[in-house]
C-alpha cells in the first residue's frame, strides 16, 4: 500500500460519513494515472496553485481600484483568506480539507481585472453575458496548460462553478467554500473601506455590530463557530437563521455605502469605459491578441468574441491599463 492509498484509507476511517472521500471521486474527464503520494484532491490543489491564472490573482483588484498602500486586499489575498476560513470549518466538521482547499483556491481564477467592476463591464459587452464562476471553469478546463486545461476532478469543478450565492454545490465541501467566500469578503471589505476612509467602524448599523461584533476578528469567529455548530452531524452546511438574515443585511449595507460609494462609482465609470474600448479594439484587431488565444480562433475552436472575452478576463489590472495606454494614449516624440 503506497502513501496515497494509506491516506485514502485514513480518510474513510476519519472523515464524516457526509464528507467527500478521495477514493470515491467521480474522477476526471480525461483519466490519469494516480499519484503514489498525493490523493486526487491534493493533486488538484497543486495544479491550481502552479497555474498562471492563480499567479495573476496577485495583481487583480478585490474591491478598491489601484489603491495607495500595500495593505489592501487583492484577489489573491481574498482567495487565501477564503481557503483559510474554509479549511478551519472543514476540519471542525471532519470534511475533506484537501477538496475544500482546492475549490477555494480555484474559485476566482476566471475573475476579471478590476474585480466586480470589470465583471459588470464584460457582462454588459459580451452577447451572452459574463459570469466569473463560469469563466473560472473555462480557465481550468480549456485555457490553462497551453490549451489542455488542468483536468480537475468533478468535485473540484463543481465547487468552482457553484460557489456563487444562487448556486447549489454538490458536495458539503463546496457549500463550505460558498459561505466562507461571503464571510471573507464582507469582513475584509469592511477593513479596506475603513482604511480607505470611506466608512468608520461605528458606521455599521448598531443592531448588526451588537449581534456580530465590532471587529473583523470577532465577526469571523462568530460566523465560523455558528456555522460549525449549526452543521455538526448533519448532511448540510448552514448558518443559524438569525445570522443568515443579519449577514444579508450587512451585505446590503456594504452595497449601499461602499460598493456604490460616489468616489468608488467615479472610478467604476472610468474602468468600464476603458474595458469597453479595449473590447472594441480587440474585436477589430484580433491579430493583436496573444498567440495562444488567437490560435483558437484560427483553428475554429472559438469565435472572435469568445477569444476577446478570454483575453480581457485574463488580464491583470496593470496590464489592462498598460495596453489601454499603448493603444489609445499618444506617445511622445522620439518614442
Amino acid at each position: 500500500m503506497n502513501i496515497r492509498e494509506k491516506a485514502e484509507h485514513e480518510e474513510m476511517k476519519r472523515l464524516s460519513p457526509y464528507a467527500s472521500k478521495s477514493a470515491e471521486s467521480k474522477g476526471r474527464k480525461a483519466p490519469m494515472e494516480k499519484c503514489d503520494i498525493r490523493t486526487e484532491y491534493q493533486k488538484d490543489r497543486d495544479r491550481i496553485t502552479h497555474s498562471k491564472a492563480f499567479r495573476r490573482l496577485m495583481h487583480k483588484t478585490q474591491v478598491f481600484i489601484s489603491p495607495e498602500g500595500d495593505h489592501y486586499r487583492t484577489r489573491l489575498t481574498h482567495t487565501l483568506e477564503v481557503a483559510q476560513i474554509a479549511r478551519t470549518i472543514a476540519r471542525a466538521l471532519k470534511l475533506n480539507e484537501d477538496l475544500t482547499e482546492a475549490i477555494a483556491l480555484g474559485h476566482d481564477l476566471g475573475h476579471t481585472p478590476f474585480g466586480h467592476t470589470g465583471e459588470d463591464a464584460l457582462d454588459s459587452l459580451v452577447p451572452n453575458g459574463f459570469k466569473h464562476n463560469v469563466q473560472s471553469v473555462r480557465v481550468v478546463e480549456i485555457l490553462e496548460n497551453n490549451g489542455e486545461g488542468l483536468n480537475l476532478t468533478y468535485e473540484v469543478l463543481d465547487g468552482i462553478l457553484n460557489h456563487r450565492t444562487e448556486c447549489a454545490p454538490a458536495t458539503l465541501e463546496g457549500k463550505v467554500v460558498q459561505i466562507s467566500d461571503k464571510i471573507a469578503y464582507m469582513n475584509h471589505d469592511i477593513d479596506d473601506a475603513i482604511r480607505a476612509k470611506i466608512m468608520k467602524p461605528e458606521d455599521i448599523p448598531s443592531h448588526i455590530s451588537d449581534m456580530m461584533g465590532k471587529t473583523s476578528v470577532k465577526r469571523i469567529d462568530l460566523l465560523v463557530r455558528s456555522m460549525v455548530e449549526e452543521s455538526q452531524g448533519t448532511n448540510n452546511i448552514a448558518l443559524p437563521q438569525k445570522l443568515t438574515h443579519i449577514l444579508r443585511e450587512l451585505r446590503s449595507y456594504l452595497f449601499e455605502n461602499v460598493y456604490v460609494n460616489q468616489l468608488h462609482q467615479r472610478e467604476r465609470n472610468k474602468i468600464q469605459g476603458m474595458l469597453k474600448l479595449l473590447y472594441e479594439y480587440y474585436i477589430s484587431h484580433p491579430e493583436d491578441m496573444p498567440e495562444d488565444i488567437l490560435a483558437r480562433v484560427k483553428s475554429g475552436q472559438d469565435s472572435i468574441t469568445r477569444a476577446v472575452t478570454d483575453n480581457i478576463a485574463g488580464m491583470t489590472d496593470r496590464f489592462a491599463m498598460k495596453r489601454f495606454d499603448e493603444i489609445y494614449m499618444p506617445a511622445g516624440w522620439g518614442n
